[in-house]
C-alpha cells in the first residue's frame, strides 16, 4: 500500500503529524509512506524512519517569484516527482486550499482515495473549500488536539482505532565528526523565548528570575534565536543573567542536537519546544496567548504545560514544574 501525506508546514504542525505515521506503520507494517513538506523541514521528517520518500515543496519561496523561469522549472520538477508514484491514499491533514491542490496533483492508484478534514477545530486556519478535493472527509471534534486530529483522519480512512499513546518515532540527527563549539560539556537549560507574535511572549523579568534560580543549581542557560528581533532579545536577557550564553544562528538539525542534549527545556508554544516534547526531554511549555488544549504535550511524565490564553504562568509555577521534570 502506497500512502502520501501532505503536511507542508509549520514546524510545530509537522512535529504533531509524526504519530500518524507510526500509527499507520503499526497497523500496516509494509505500507510505503511518502511526505510532501516545505523544503526547510525536510531534515526533520528525515529523522522519522517510517517515511520512505520526502518530496520537498517550496511554496513560501515560489510565491515570491512565480514569473521567474527558474521558479517555474522548480515547480515543474516538483510536479514530476509528485506524480512518479500512484497512491492508494493521499492524506491532507492541514485542510488548506493550497494543500488540497497539492493533494489533487498527486496520482491515485485505481480505487485510491484522497482523505482530509471535514471541519475545522476551534481557532484553526482550516479552509472549507479544501473539501472539494476529497474522496473522504473525516469529521473531528472541535477541541481535538493537533496530534490526535491527524491520527483520527488516518484511523478513519484505514479502519483502525487509536490503541496506543502517540509515538513520534524521531531518531537522533546523524552525528557530526566534531562536537559543535557552541555545545557545552556541562549540563545546560535551553530557553526558547522567541515567538513571532508578541502576545505569546513571556515577560523578560520572568525569564531572568528563572535563570537566577537555575544559576543557584549550577545550571547554565543557552539562548537560541531565529530572527533579528529575537537575537536582540537574547542579548538583552543574557546581559541580566549571570549564567547565560547567546548561541549563534543554528540550522534546524543543530537545534535538534541542542534539544536532545539539554538537561531542561523551558519554552513558549513554538515548534522547537514541541520538538523537545516529542523527544520527551524534560520540558516546561509556556502558554501565554494560545489555547493549551490544542498543542500541549500530554504523553510524557517529563513534560509540564503551564498557562493558557490570556493566562501566562507565574514564575513560581515554572520553578515547581522544573522540580518535577528536571534530570
Amino acid at each position: 500500500m502506497n500512502i502520501l501525506i501532505v503536511r507542508v508546514s509549520s514546524l510545530g504542525d509537522v512535529v504533531h503529524n509524526m504519530p500518524m505515521v507510526a500509527d499507520i506503520r503499526r497497523h500496516f507494517p509494509h505500507a510505503n509512506i511518502d511526505w510532501v513538506v516545505e523544503e526547510g523541514y525536510t531534515s526533520l521528517v528525515r529523522l522519522n524512519p517510517h517515511v520512505r520518500h520526502i518530496i520537498p515543496i517550496a511554496l513560501r519561496r515560489w510565491r515570491k517569484s512565480l514569473a521567474n523561469p527558474a521558479t517555474r522549472a522548480e515547480i515543474a520538477g516538483f510536479y514530476r516527482q509528485l506524480r512518479q508514484e500512484a497512491y492508494d491514499f493521499v492524506f491532507d491533514t492541514q485542510g488548506l486550499l493550497k494543500t488540497g491542490v497539492v493533494m489533487r496533483m498527486a496520482r491515485l492508484a485505481p480505487g485510491g482515495k484522497r482523505v482530509g478534514l471535514a471541519n475545522a477545530t476551534e481557532g484553526s486556519g482550516y479552509e472549507p473549500l479544501s473539501r472539494v478535493f476529497h474522496t473522504l472527509s473525516v469529521p473531528v471534534d472541535l477541541h481535538a488536539h493537533a496530534v490526535k486530529r491527524a491520527r483520527l483522519v488516518a484511523a478513519a480512512a484505514l479502519g483502525y482505532t487509536l490503541d496506543a499513546a502517540p509515538d513520534f518515532a524521531l531518531q537522533a540527527p546523524p552525528a557530526s565528526a566534531e562536537v559543535p563549539a557552541w555545545l557545552p560539556s556541562q549540563p545546560y537549560a535551553v530557553f526558547f523565548h522567541g515567538t513571532a507574535r508578541a502576545a505569546k511572549q513571556w515577560a523578560e523579568p520572568n525569564w531572568i528570575a528563572v535563570a537566577q534560580a537555575l544559576a543557584q543549581r549550577g545550571l547554565m542557560v543557552l539562548l537560541p534565536w531565529g530572527s533579528k528581533k529575537e537575537h536582540e532579545a537574547a542579548l538583552r536577557l543574557a546581559s541580566q543573567m549571570s549564567n547565560a550564553q547567546v548561541l549563534p544562528a543554528l540550522a534546524l538539525m543543530d537545534a535538534v542536537t541542542l534539544i536532545r542534549n539539554a538537561a531542561l527545556v523551558v519554552g513558549l508554544d513554538t515548534g522547537l519546544t514541541h520538538i523537545a516534547a516529542a523527544f520527551c526531554r524534560p520540558t516546561v511549555e509556556l502558554y501565554c496567548d494560545s489555547p493549551r488544549w490544542k498543542t500541549e504535550g500530554d504523553w510524557s511524565p517529563r513534560i509540564v504545560n503551564l498557562g493558557d490564553t490570556g493566562q501566562p504562568p507565574a514564575v513560581e509555577q515554572v520553578l515547581r514544574a522544573i522540580d518535577t521534570v528536571a534530570d
